[in-house]
């Protein structure tokens, strides 16, 4: 997007009377929020969201993409090497992935067998000696900059990244200062994907680009110029959607597992190998977004400190007609039908078997989506899966990219990068559960029971709350087409 200063101007500028309303009621201690905040993340957040709330201008599906999927040049302190991998001559990963959807669900679910696309991906790492605004190289090829760019590791750590968005934002380039970071705090690489967004890929097409990714590491294909990369030195890691991509490729393996003789690692054809698919050595995540169908309490419930504009407040909020949406045909929701919402890998919070997964870490504000994070790490300790809870008070959604300024961010990069070299780094089995609770301002940490602290919603009541959350989409669904057959 532009950031230049006459294009911030012209953002801001309508904006002032409500920047200067907040920053007031802020001094004054007037707002609910003035305790934990400062006046500068007081009035980002209003900003965000007044950009992305209900009340904002409507914009198309196709506008917002082209402004957020920009290639920017690549500068600062990070390495970035760009691979385009070929379309394997098998089917046999298509197929794979097809059957554990059908294995999964009801049978009574509608969704689009995408084709295998060549996957387009960048290799990101900590670039110590560059100045912030330092070009990178010209003079080097893709594979010396990667060649490069290891050299600069002090750990064997690869974090496979999915990058956040909704499912139809962003783009792997936007996130290189997050992956940057990532990089050093982990000592390791990052395996930045770009995979295909919604509403023009639905489901599954994003989940078979991260499948895809996960084998390009385990076994490059024959125009890969970087070598393999042992299962047991990847994490998957990545935010808000990012985290659905995540724990959505997990129980994708997880099902894989199951569906294969006892004793025996699972393995698929690709390029031309037979290609075991041992488990990652870990899960990062950093506010995961769960469920699809946004149903669980703290949706409606956490506003206070998130920018995130509840369901209830967007409900008859359309997207202007473009080529992207309406899909066709049509549907409710951008990432996948209304029948699959609840489909175990479009919404993983539906998964009810978690056993066998290595170590998940969970980083999360108080936010929206807390409810269901914290239902699926309390899930998961329970099925015997090592869990790392990091709750950081009064925090919005994704709050360490967007108030990077915080010390609560650095926090939150530093326990990222931990978990990831812990798991790596041989350590995986002395990994132990636990959760902690972090403060706004004195980052004071006060433990919290993983097993029964993080929540008291059942799994019933979990369920009760997703059926609900999708008999909504259904009756938006509904609307429009009766609003379609009115135009006719």
């Amino acid at each position: 997007m532009e950031s230049s200063p006459s294009a911030l101007l012209k953002l801001l500028l309508p904006k002032t009377p409500s920047i200067l309303k907040t920053a007031l009621w802020h001094t004054l201690s007037m707002s609910p929020t003035a305790s934990k905040w400062d006046v500068r993340t007081a009035i980002t957040i209003s900003i965000l969201r007044d950009m992305i709330g209900p009340n904002s201008p409507p914009t198309t599906i196709t506008k917002i993409q082209r402004l957020t999927t920009k290639d920017p040049p690549v500068k600062g302190k990070v390495w970035v090497s760009k691979v385009k991998l070929a379309v394997p001559e098998e089917d046999d990963v298509r197929q794979m992935l097809f059957k554990a959807i059908d294995d999964m669900g009801t049978g009574d679910e509608q969704w689009t067998k995408p084709d295998t696309r060549p996957l387009e991906a960048e290799w990101n790492g900590y670039r110590a000696d560059a100045r912030d605004d330092e070009p990178e190289p010209t003079d080097l090829s893709e594979k010396e900059k990667y060649d490069t760019m290891l050299k600069e590791t002090s750990s064997k750590v690869t974090l496979l990244y999915f990058h956040g968005g909704a499912m139809y934002l962003m783009d792997p380039s936007t996130y290189r200062p997050t992956t940057s970071k990532l990089a050093k705090s982990s000592g390791g690489v990052v395996f930045n994907v770009r995979y295909r967004l919604s509403p023009q890929n639905p489901f599954p097409a994003a989940l078979l680009d991260c499948f895809t990714a996960y084998l390009s590491l385990l076994s490059p294909p024959p125009d890969a110029f970087y070598d393999p990369v042992p299962a047991e030195q990847i994490v998957f890691g990545g935010d808000s959607a990012g985290g659905t991509c995540c724990t959505a490729l997990l129980q994708l393996l997880l099902q894989i597992h199951r569906s294969t003789p006892t004793g025996q690692i699972p393995s698929v054809r690709f390029h031309g190998k037979d290609v075991q698919i041992p488990l990652p050595g870990g899960v990062a995540l950093a506010s995961p977004w769960l469920d699809i169908t946004r149903s669980l309490p703290s949706i409606e419930d956490a506003t206070v400190y998130d920018y995130l504009p509840p369901p209830s407040a967007t409900e008859h909020k359309v997207y202007p007609a473009c080529e992207a949406w309406p899909a066709k045909p049509p549907r409710a929701e951008l990432y996948a039908n209304t029948s699959a919402l609840v489909h175990p890998l479009v919404s993983p919070l539906a998964a009810p078997d978690w056993s066998g997964s290595p170590p998940l870490f969970f980083s999360v504000g108080e936010e929206m989506l807390r409810d269901e994070d914290a239902v699926l790490a309390q899930r998961a300790v329970g099925q015997g899966v090592k869990v790392i809870w990091r709750e950081f008070e009064a925090m919005p959604h994704c709050f360490a990219m967007l108030l990077e300024y915080l010390e609560g961010a650095r926090v939150h990069v530093d326990e990222f990068g931990a978990f990831c070299r812990q798991v790596v780094e041989g350590k995986a089995a002395g990994v132990e559960s636990n959760g902690v609770v972090i403060a706004a301002k004195s980052l004071k940490r006060k433990d919290v029971d993983v097993a029964k602290g993080l929540t008291s919603i059942t799994e019933e009541e979990v369920k009760t709350y997703m059926q609900k959350g999708l008999e909504r989409i259904r009756k938006k669904e509904a609307r429009g087409e009766e609003e379609a057959r009115a135009m006719l």
